[in-house]
This record gives C-alpha cells, sequence and structure tokens, in this order.
C-alpha cells in the first residue's frame, strides 16, 4: 500500500483526513515517523503555515509528505481569525476560548453580516516538487454553540450547504461530504491518482 506522511498530530484532523482517504493510501502521522518536533507555524497566510510544515519533514526526515493548514474567516470581522484560528484567544489552542473570543466580537451584528468560510489549504512536497490544493465552504457564524460532535470552530458554523445544522451536529461522514478539508483533500487525491 502506498504511504503518504500527513505533518499532524491533531488526532480529530488526523481521523478526519484518514476517513476521507480511505484505504487508498496508509496516512502515516508525525509521531508514526517519529517526528516529536515543535514545528513552527510562523508565516502570514495558510499556504505558507502548509509548506512550512510539509518542508520541516521532507528536510529532516526525507519523506514525501503533505500538510495543511485551516482558517476560518469571518467578513465582519475584516477575514479573522484566518491563519491565527488555533490561537485566536491564545496560544494554548483552546477551542472553547476561541469560540468565545468570537461570539463577543460579533455580539449585536445582524445574521445577514455573520458570513464566513473554512478555507483549507494542502501543501504536497512530493519528489522534491511542490502542490498546493485548496477547499473551501461558505457559511454563517450562528450566535450560540449548536451540536457536540467536530472540533475547532464547528458548533458555530453552519454551512451554506446544510442551512439549519452547525458541522458539529452532523456526523463525520455528513461533514465530510461537504467540508472545505475533504475538498482539499479530494484535490490531492485527483492528483495523486493521476500519477
Amino acid at each position: 500500500m502506498n504511504r503518504l506522511v500527513f505533518a499532524t498530530n491533531n488526532a480529530h484532523k488526523l481521523a478526519e483526513i484518514r476517513q476521507i482517504i480511505g484505504h487508498r493510501f496508509e496516512v502515516l502521522s508525525l509521531a508514526d515517523i517519529n517526528c516529536h518536533d515543535d514545528i513552527p507555524e510562523t508565516s502570514a497566510t495558510l499556504e505558507g503555515n502548509a509548506e512550512q510544515k510539509a518542508r520541516h519533514v521532507v528536510d529532516h526526515y526525507g519523506l514525501d509528505c503533505f500538510s495543511d493548514d485551516t482558517g476560518l474567516e469571518i467578513d465582519a470581522l475584516g477575514g479573522e481569525p484566518g491563519v491565527r484560528s488555533a490561537r485566536y484567544a491564545g496560544d494554548d489552542h483552546d477551542s472553547e476560548r476561541n469560540i468565545d473570543k468570537v461570539l463577543r466580537l460579533l455580539e449585536g451584528v445582524p445574521p445577514e453580516r455573520r458570513t464566513a468560510r473554512f478555507r483549507t489549504v494542502i501543501c504536497l512536497i512530493q519528489n522534491g516538487a511542490l502542490h498546493t490544493f485548496e477547499g473551501r465552504v461558505e457559511g454563517h457564524i450562528l450566535t450560540e454553540r449548536h451540536g457536540t460532535g467536530g472540533f475547532g470552530y464547528d458548533a458555530i458554523f453552519e454551512p451554506v450547504e446544510a442551512r439549519g445544522t452547525t458541522f458539529a451536529q452532523m456526523s463525520p461522514e455528513q461533514k465530510n461530504a461537504i467540508s472545505h478539508r475533504s475538498r482539499a483533500t479530494a484535490q490531492l487525491m485527483r492528483f495523486l491518482s493521476q500519477k
């Protein structure tokens, strides 16, 4: 079976990617290749962070690799939290505090102005060549949490394709049918299947 290294130790992301890819590839995490480095994400863009993580694995472990970076872009907040989505309320990656901050900043903003999108950029470095793939899903930010599934901002994000339901209220299969990560991953898989 073909193997792909995914530059993450985020269990939620890893599970989503493995479910989306299925049995076509064996997806290895950073832990699977004994990479316990704290890989910096210092770029001002999703593309830059995704490349930074993949390049670290290629440079230090000699393995072809793909990585992703995802951001929630809220129009009423000028595109924030964007590249800072995981650390919006602090460096501890606390999803609940991140959601609290978004809801606080959007207090009083009417529903029609609460438009947002999730955007995922995947960077693949294979045989020294860099390839990028992007997936996005448009939606709205609700005024309170709904659902207990998913992770990150899923409990307050209502995708346009599934009005009345947040990502956190969907089954993994329902979410993966329309999510930003699945769309970017589908592009990655189409590229790999042509090789």
